[in-house]
């Protein structure tokens, strides 16, 4: 059974991610459209964009974890580029499968790959490495 402060953390994780992602998509497609930046650099740009709203609203809202965050920030800034270079990885080898195997249209097949990535891998990994917490710390806040 899961606690109701699990299903929070959850759903504002997949707030932060909704945010970063929408930001992603729609500065691609500023700077392909209108500023004439082919589609590659556009995504590396706004993919970048969006990586720092997901990490920001994670780290102060979702996660709270501002705890010695000068020293902390450093390494949680590691594991979550990390976590985005995996995640990027993924997505892109999911979606090509199912369009070359399945023969399933690109647009769909990343929408499918997204969903395993984002709850299979990405949450996961933002929530027990990237900030994680040590236990004593929850005692204390929560006394």
């Amino acid at each position: 059974m899961f606690k109701k402060k699990a299903i929070v953390t959850f759903l504002q994780a997949q707030v932060a991610a909704f945010l970063g992602g929408i930001t992603d998509y729609g500065l691609m497609i500023l700077l392909t459209e209108v500023f004439k930046l082919h589609f590659t650099f556009s995504i590396l740009i706004s993919g970048t964009v969006g990586a720092i709203i997901n990490f920001s609203i994670n780290r102060f809202w979702v996660f709270k974890n501002q705890c010695g965050y000068s020293s902390r920030i450093n390494s949680q800034l590691f594991k979550f580029a990390l976590v985005v270079l995996g995640s990027i990885s993924l997505k892109s080898s999911g979606t090509f499968i199912l369009q070359k195997a399945f023969q399933i249209d690109y647009r769909i097949g990343r929408l499918i790959t997204d969903s395993f990535v984002s709850y299979g891998f990405n949450y996961p990994l933002i929530k027990y490495w990237v900030f994680k917490t040590n236990q004593k710390q929850d005692i204390i806040k929560s006394n």
